[in-house]
């Protein structure tokens, strides 16, 4: 029986792949070779698993083993990975046209799903590059036997930060940090046979984290039905890699912009959900913004956003798409809780109608690309009756490691976060528990220090003490002054 790799040799075999493009590749393009060429090694290797157990079922018959029951995807004639690693002149060429047939005999879950990198330009990409990368994933097996799919899911989530790591200024549009996709994860609390929905899914990282709460809660995820939506087309087709080599069945992704196309409908309007979850665009500036006044899919249930930020049509969309026991959480500049103008009377709206349970603050610096503090918003359709009219603020802002580039929310630091959240008290200089009345007096403002005020305690002596104390060190001084003239008039 094979010896199943571990995760680190995972992970140096994939860092290895970006070090053979270093050089004539940007490292911001990176993914866009890398990822579509483990996902094509995956299949194939999987496919001669199938094609492996189905030929000894059937006692050596070839067409019998090739028959499209026994696999998970189809991979036609010249397609497979051991034909391009055949090839030595316009290797290029040869992995574009594996690409395209591959997704074309597959149409119903892979059309469009290796991305549209150029894999002919030989000015970026030579074919001795290419064969070295071929040979350079041709070193392992990544069949069912050789790797289980969680340790893959896991060393391709490794990958994701790595190239985050290594285009930081770009990195937010596509990588959350983990651990607070996990500070997400725990407060929306996703159970089975709930639907899940993300509408800017970037790679699949918020989704993915729903089913891992699911297996540390020993709940079945197989029964999660997984939706999500994103407009860059390298990022939906990685969340789609991602899902599929996480061993994930149920899900629906799309390639759309949210806001103008949203993907997923019912017969009444936009379809809905148990929980929705997002870190969505940080202040988008062409959103939309011409449409949403009559925006035909009633997303405008609190206003119309300016034009020149899109931070709370993202809100308005999500709250839009949850269903009627529906939660959500989505992470959001600080500048959302307290702009004014349109996004004041937004605000306004959303809390009288009893929808926001909870403002968390995040430290500054957690996030790639932007040194920017972010916030965690909670809504609920329908809050337990101690929460109703009622708002937690909870100021995380000291809730992190720094670091010298970056600050890291380190576990205990989430799990304080979370505790608070769930305790659901005061907490000096921590947290609040708002009322309406208390939202209203700062006209529906939710900056976070008009609510936890911090206590700053100066361990300064009272006055009496002062002056005992500056009194002692007067006669101390004399004292020494005297003791000072005694010394010199013995050396007069």
């Amino acid at each position: 029986m094979n010896k199943k790799l571990t995760l680190s040799q995972l992970e140096q075999y994939l860092s290895k792949a970006a070090w053979i493009l270093k050089g004539p590749v940007d490292a911001s393009d990176f993914k866009v070779y890398i990822f579509p060429l483990l996902f094509f090694k995956r299949i194939s290797d999987v496919y001669d698993d199938e094609f492996k157990n189905a030929l000894e079922e059937s006692e050596g018959d070839i067409e019998y083993a090739s028959l499209p029951e026994f696999h998970r995807f189809e991979i036609p004639l010249d397609c497979h990975w051991n034909n391009v690693r055949e090839t030595t002149t316009n290797v290029g060429l040869a992995i574009e046209k594996a690409l395209r047939g591959i997704e074309q005999a597959n149409q119903e879950f892979l059309y469009g799903i290796f991305g549209d990198a150029q894999w002919s330009n030989k000015n970026k990409l030579s074919d001795k590059l290419l064969i070295d990368l071929i040979e350079h994933f041709s070193q392992y097996t990544l069949g069912n036997e050789d790797v289980d799919p969680d340790m893959l899911g896991q060393a391709y989530e490794y990958l994701i930060k790595h190239f985050a790591d290594l285009t930081n200024k770009k990195a937010g549009e596509f990588y959350t940090p983990r651990s607070v996709v996990h500070l997400l994860g725990l407060i929306l609390d996703p159970h089975e046979g709930e639907t899940i929905y993300d509408p800017a899914c970037g790679t699949g990282g918020m989704l993915l984290e729903c089913v891992d709460h699911l297996k540390h809660n020993n709940e079945d995820y197989r029964t999660l039905k997984l939706f999500g939506q994103e407009k860059n087309l390298t990022s939906s087709s990685i969340a789609r890699m991602n899902m599929f080599l996480h061993g994930i069945e149920d899900f629906s992704i799309y390639r759309d912009d949210t806001l103008r196309n949203p993907a997923f409908f019912e017969a009444d309007g936009l379809k809905t959900f148990d929980c929705v979850i997002a870190n969505p665009p940080f202040s988008l500036k062409d959103w939309g913004a011409e449409n949403w006044a009559n925006d035909p899919y009633g997303r405008n249930i609190a206003g119309v956003p300016p034009q020149g930020n899109g931070d709370m049509a993202w809100v308005q969309h999500m709250i839009k798409s949850m269903n009627k026991e529906g939660r959500m959480t989505v992470v959001l500049p600080h500048g959302a809780l307290f702009r004014k103008g349109a996004e004041g009377k937004i605000r306004k709206k959303l809390l009288e109608d009893d929808l926001l349970e909870a403002v968390i603050g995040l430290g500054p610096n957690i996030f790639y690309g932007t040194q920017l503090a972010a916030c965690v918003l909670v809504f609920k359709q329908q809050k337990e009756s101690n929460k109703k009219n009622k708002v937690l603020f909870i100021d995380g802002s000291d809730q992190v490691r720094v670091g010298r580039a970056q600050n890291f929310l380190e576990p205990e630091h989430v799990n304080q976060l979370f505790n608070w959240f769930t305790t659901y008290e005061d907490v000096e200089n921590y947290v609040k528990v708002a009322t309406i009345k208390d939202l209203k007096e700062n006209d529906y403002n939710l900056n976070i220090p008009l609510y936890v005020e911090k206590i700053i305690e100066d361990n300064l002596p009272s006055v009496e003490k002062a002056l005992e104390d500056l009194k002692n060190a007067w006669n101390e001084s004399l004292k020494a002054e005297e003791d000072f003239k005694k010394i010199l008039n013995e050396f007069l």
